[in-house]
């Protein structure tokens, strides 16, 4: 769903060491001013000030202010612009909250005003040890269950999506059509995880407005475009369709490498939401097909797994978090399943604004709890 050629590693990577702003519980040192503890990230239409540039690792607390114009998003990068963490779509006047975990090393913590290009970046670094206390046995648990699950999402994609390369290749449109949704299931319910390799999601799930310059066009989305919009196949596509799984081969068989954390976990679970937000609920992701509310779904899935494992912690630390979010990942459950049709979804250009409206409703009501899992598990 790449809105734009990122270089992620959020979840996982290799080793992210998050930023992390301060307050956080776990740090091996006391943290630096900042506030209420944490580092004050401002961000302008051409400017991206940090009240810290040198923080203790450890978990670390971004407090985000939108003082521009435009919609902003948030990146804390590692060498090599490997994603440790990042917020979209902060609206003009408004704050975010992200809480993460960095090792000692050196960072960039990006701002984005319209959310597109590389950003305005600050240099900075955490120090120390970076020594966490022991984490709670319970977050251990989930960061392994939860790494079980993002491999079988990647080893269940390879032959859905193969299925979908192979109708492409035998010039079969209609075939080809049908498959193409669920090829896209499991990177969808992963999507943090997945694009943590940064040099993969590029070529295999960016759309057409978001290639940069001299970028060629691959992957699903290209593929989409032959089928719905030419209704035919080149030559090209044939070729397209062997690319596309050998990038998803690639990572599948890396998947297994990232890095996963308890705050990592949660803000992919945010992070899946805003995805939803900025892509899904507008329809831009799946602009041929039409095929948005089956990647809807898979996004909220992958969420849930990500908080039900979460769970057991959360709920004993912030029992009210855990109401909330029961309650709204219910509710946005219900809400999908009024546009349910056969074994799947209506096409969404189908659907009408109101209807729009209370998808997108719905989408906000639980990303605002959401937004509260990560810090309910650092604390």
């Amino acid at each position: 769903m790449s809105a734009s050629v990122r270089s992620r590693t959020l979840i996982a990577g290799a080793a992210v060491p998050l930023l992390a702003a301060a307050a956080l519980t776990g740090c091996a040192e006391k943290q630096k001013p900042g506030g209420d503890g944490g580092v004050q990230v401002a961000a302008g239409d051409s400017s991206c000030k940090v009240s810290d540039t040198e923080f203790p690792a450890g978990h670390v607390r971004l407090h985000v202010e939108n003082k521009g114009t435009k919609v902003t998003e948030v990146y804390v990068y590692a060498p090599g612009d490997r994603i440790v963490t990042e917020r979209e779509n902060i609206g003009p006047g408004t704050k975010a909250e992200i809480t993460t975990e960095v090792e000692a090393g050196k960072y960039e913590i990006a701002c984005k005003p319209g959310m597109k290009g590389d950003g305005i970046r600050q240099k900075v670094t955490a120090t120390g040890k970076g020594a966490a206390e022991k984490r709670d046995p319970k977050l251990d648990a989930a960061v392994a269950e939860y790494r079980t699950y993002v491999q079988k999402q990647a080893d269940e994609t390879v032959p859905a999506a193969q299925k979908f390369a192979d109708a492409v290749e035998d010039g079969d449109v209609e075939k080809a059509k049908k498959e193409y949704a669920v090829s896209r299931v499991g990177w969808e319910r992963t999507e943090p995880v997945a694009e943590s390799f940064g040099d993969i999601d590029p070529k295999v799930d960016v759309r057409e407005d978001g290639l940069e310059e001299g970028q060629k066009w691959t992957g699903w989305h290209k593929l989409e475009k032959s089928l719905w919009e030419k209704k035919k196949i080149s030559a090209e596509d044939k070729k397209l369709a062997g690319r596309l799984m050998k990038d998803l081969k690639d990572w599948r068989d890396r998947v297994g490498k990232a890095e996963i954390t308890p705050t990592s976990m949660a803000n992919g679970a945010k992070e899946l939401l805003d995805e939803v937000a900025t892509g899904k609920v507008t329809g831009e992701e799946e602009r041929y097909s039409h095929t948005d509310l089956v990647d809807f779904e898979a996004n909220v899935e992958g969420a849930k797994k990500a908080y039900e494992l979460l769970k057991p912690v959360t709920a004993k630390k912030d029992a009210q978090l855990a109401k909330d979010l029961d309650e709204q990942f219910a509710a946005i459950e219900k809400k999908l399943d009024e546009h349910r049709e056969g074994d799947g979804f209506v096409a969404y250009d189908t659907v009408g604004k109101g209807e729009r409206k209370k998808l997108s409703n719905a989408v906000n009501a639980l990303a605002e709890p959401l937004s509260r899992l990560a810090a309910s598990v650092a604390s």
